[in-house]
């Protein structure tokens, strides 16, 4: 029997917080359990073990992205729809290391509900690139392209790998710029 108050939500919850403090490395049954004061076989009740916890993390996370991105693109068109769904995903990734890292990988074959997680964040993306005379094909370069800067450039920030003293915000800016830009270049616009 479920212990009292445990539930799948809880469950996530306490792995959300070790992956955003720690990384997802830290992520095991053992360490989710002793967060709730349970003991790891009590968790496979609400989760299909590690890999099912992580791909729970994962579909939460992916929502929690597309709303954000969301959020931030609501009213926008062009340049400054893209520049603001830019912006929620650097927010998002420093404010959810461990939740963004889900966020990557495609869901597995047949997970329903991960790909309609993931699908409606591509479609996030993809109503603010309206801005642009997109389509077929070449939307889907365009998201690809958009979403491997961002995470290029978060990634980097998040390792340290931007060592020179030079205003991160300021580079990202540009970034987000050249993107844009190369759009408008793209369409002939």
């Amino acid at each position: 029997m479920p212990r009292q108050g445990l539930d799948r939500a809880r469950v996530v919850d306490a792995a959300s917080a070790i992956a955003d403090a720690d990384g997802l490395a830290a992520v095991t049954l053992a360490r989710v359990a002793a967060e709730l004061g349970v003991r790891s076989p009590s968790l496979y009740n609400h989760v299909d073990g590690r890999d099912g916890l992580l791909r729970e993390l994962a579909v939460r996370s992916v929502r929690e992205l597309t709303a954000a991105l969301r959020e931030a693109a609501v009213g926008r068109a062009g340049d400054d729809a893209l520049a603001a769904i830019a912006h929620a995903y650097r927010a998002y990734a420093h404010a959810r290391p461990g939740g963004y890292a889900t966020t990557l990988a495609a869901p597995a074959p047949g997970d329903a509900e991960h790909a309609a997680a993931g699908a409606e964040a591509i479609a996030v993306i993809v109503a603010a690139l309206r801005g642009w005379p997109l389509e077929g094909e070449e939307e889907i370069h365009a998201v690809r392209g958009i979403r491997s800067a961002l995470h290029g450039f978060v990634a980097l920030e998040a390792a340290g790998g931007f060592g020179l003293p030079t205003d991160l915000d300021a580079s990202f800016e540009r970034l987000v710029d050249v993107l844009a830009a190369g759009l408008r270049v793209r369409v002939g616009s």
